[in-house]
């Protein structure tokens, strides 16, 4: 648990540098949260790499999502997802009910503004990890009440 705060401090650093170093104005507000979620897509990808290099093949989506839920998630917030559902149809939806990069923003409603920004690294995150194991995927994140958060996975079909 000592990596934990160190990451948190790091994560909340780089999107507070992100934001301070662009004019923001609103049309920046979309730009910067690609900057993260292209940041989270890169970092996706190396973890993913050094995850799955010890294991079997996948045999089918869900079997990826299962192992995103499970062991990748556990890797980067050091708990798993507490809930995934799909429709068998390519979308799956993670629900983490303590998210931890949301835990250290008050819960009251004013800060529900700010949540894109912190979730846009973690958008990226799962985006680059199932694009390394195949998947083409449109990651997004929605906050209805702090900490918890929904992270909605559409599979594109190739």
């Amino acid at each position: 648990m000592a990596d934990e705060a160190p990451f948190q401090f790091l994560h909340n650093e780089v999107i507070q540098y992100i934001y301070k170093s662009a004019d923001n104005g609103e049309t920046e507000n979309g730009r910067n949260i690609a900057k993260l979620e292209n940041m989270g897509f890169r970092v996706g990808q190396g973890l993913i790499e050094r995850l799955t290099k010890d294991t079997v093949r996948f045999k089918d989506e869900l079997d990826i999502m299962k192992f995103v839920c499970k062991d990748f998630w556990t890797c980067v917030f050091k708990k798993q997802i507490d809930n995934l559902r799909t429709n068998h149809q390519g979308i799956y939806v993670l629900q983490d009910n303590k998210f931890r990069l949301l835990s250290q923003l008050s819960a009251g409603k004013q800060y529900l503004e700010h949540a894109p920004k912190y979730l846009a690294f973690s958008c990226g995150l799962v985006r680059g990890a199932l694009s390394n194991l195949g998947v083409k995927s449109i990651v997004t994140a929605e906050v209805s009440v702090m900490p918890a958060c929904k992270f909605q996975i559409m599979i594109q079909k190739m």
